[in-house]
């Protein structure tokens, strides 16, 4: 996706136009997660749909110098996905998208050979869904771990996807969006409010009827809480850090988390501890792939951390 961010004093209301200043870069929730999960320091490679033109070259260089194997579908007949983001003077942003060629991936775009050697195959839904079902169920008959981060959620999401999917990572307005869909659950008042006043059993309950084996809901600023089939956790974020930028921070949660999953085998805490630092650190730089930590700074972090 190429990102088009606009910095004002507050977001605008309808009917007025305000002054801005703009900013233009990669970005793509799967681009974003899969250059978090390589600067931590774990093998990583990336496949999604691009249009041609001299934006597809500069994202080819760019993985290249960042170290990260890119399979790019190249659509000529369809223009790069674009996402609109507003950011205001507090760090929060609001974001529209228009996927463009991720929409036509296909499942002859994703080579199969990574998936038969890959230890975690990381998924969103900013690509062709049909293709991301694909995905999943061939990486989790190869012995990968499948994890669907469902963001955007959308209007023509399937629940049949989850039954090919281990870990579930949904932010809170996306939580809320499946307890209101999915059909064994379908609680169609169910909203923010509903889930702040929620105590962890009851919330560790509620996530037991998404039938997934693990499902991680992050919370913003409070932190991320874990559901696994006999416990629950919740993992507070870190204090103390200066936000400039929140846009991308579930994709930094998302891609250390991945990263965890292979540095940390069969500790989905520690995995999600990591996560919760790769987040933290993103929001103080503007930005969605030029934000994300590497490994340096990461350590420098967890180090003051220890020592505070």
């Amino acid at each position: 996706m190429q990102d088009m961010t606009f910095s004002c004093a507050d977001f605008p209301i309808g009917g007025q136009t305000i002054m801005a200043r703009l900013a233009v870069g990669q970005g793509g929730k799967g681009s974003n997660q899969a250059i978090a999960c390589g600067r931590v320091g774990v093998p990583t490679a990336f496949v999604g749909a691009m249009g041609s033109g001299e934006f597809a070259d500069q994202v080819t260089r760019f993985y290249r110098r960042e170290k990260i194997g890119c399979r790019l579908a190249l659509k000529s007949d369809h223009p790069t996905g674009t996402a609109v983001i507003m950011i205001n003077r507090e760090g929060q942003n609001q974001i529209v998208i228009e996927p463009g060629a991720n929409a036509h991936l296909s499942p002859t775009d994703v080579p199969r050979a990574l998936l038969a050697d890959a230890k975690v195959v990381l998924t969103q839904m900013e690509s062709n869904l049909a293709t991301t079902e694909h995905v999943l169920r061939l990486a989790r008959s190869a012995g990968a771990i499948t994890v669907l981060n469902p963001a955007p959620m959308r209007s023509d999401f399937d629940p049949r996807l989850l039954k090919h999917v281990d870990i579930l990572i949904p932010n809170e307005s996306e939580f809320i969006a499946l307890v209101q869909q999915l059909p064994e659950i379908r609680r169609r008042r169910f909203n923010e409010r509903n889930l702040k006043a929620m105590s962890w059993i009851a919330l560790h309950a509620l996530c037991r009827k998404f039938g997934v084996p693990t499902l991680i809901v992050t919370l913003g600023s409070r932190g991320c809480f874990i559901s696994e089939r006999d416990k629950h956790l919740f993992i507070p974020a870190h204090r103390g850090v200066r936000v400039v930028d929140t846009t991308g921070a579930g994709d930094a949660f998302c891609g250390g988390f991945a990263a965890g999953l292979v540095r940390y085998p069969g500790k989905i805490d520690e995995a999600a501890r990591l996560g919760t630092a790769v987040a933290a650190l993103s929001i103080t730089k503007p930005g969605t792939s030029s934000a994300m930590p590497t490994q340096t700074e990461l350590r420098r972090f967890l180090r003051k951390k220890k020592t505070v």
